[in-house]
């Protein structure tokens, strides 16, 4: 699937990526939602990325998600109102994130499965209503917002929905296979 490049495009494919995760994940027996993800190791030798051994369960990649969602809120919200805030939150930065995602986990144990469906579902509503409120220019155009540096606001909201659900849909469906 092609990156989004402009508004209309980006609202759709964040909401189609959505909706397919949404399909998969209602596709799975309550048993296997809540069931931990067990990856054997031949397949786990091959994944080097630190999320095949950081997230659990289902819950955990939700709630990835609904986390990154929140950053993506809060930087813009935090820069429109002329807090400078990098979108990554101070201690650490983008070699450093990997720990940030650990937290993200920490913080959410005791966040029921359930519980973790409804934040998302509401995070991806509230992200879509904030693409909402910029033009195609805001999101696309370089330099067009001071805060997001040399890339766009449409990157990093990308980067937050379509390409992140992508990301779980795989994990996911990795998950239903073994």
């Amino acid at each position: 699937m092609p990156r989004p490049t402009t508004k209309i495009d980006l609202i759709t494919t964040a909401d189609e990526q959505f909706s397919k995760l949404w399909q998969l994940i209602d596709s799975m027996s309550a048993e296997k939602q809540n069931a931990s993800f067990v990856f054997s190791e031949t397949f786990l030798e091959k994944r080097k990325e630190a999320h095949w051994q950081r997230d659990k369960n289902l819950r955990d990649v939700l709630i990835h998600l609904y986390e990154w969602h929140q950053l993506l809120l809060n930087w813009v919200d935090s820069n429109q109102n002329g807090e400078t805030k990098p979108f990554i939150p101070t201690p650490y930065n983008w070699r450093t994130y990997g720990k940030l995602n650990e937290e993200f986990i920490e913080k959410h144990q005791n966040t029921s499965l359930n519980e973790a469906k409804e934040l998302l579902k509401n995070s991806h509503a509230e992200v879509l209503k904030m693409i909402e409120t910029f033009t195609n220019e805001e999101l696309f155009a370089k330099n067009t917002l001071p805060w997001t540096g040399t890339s766009t606001l449409g990157s990093y909201c990308v980067s937050a929905t379509s390409s992140h659900y992508e990301w779980a849909i795989k994990k996911i469906k990795q998950h239903i296979k073994s």
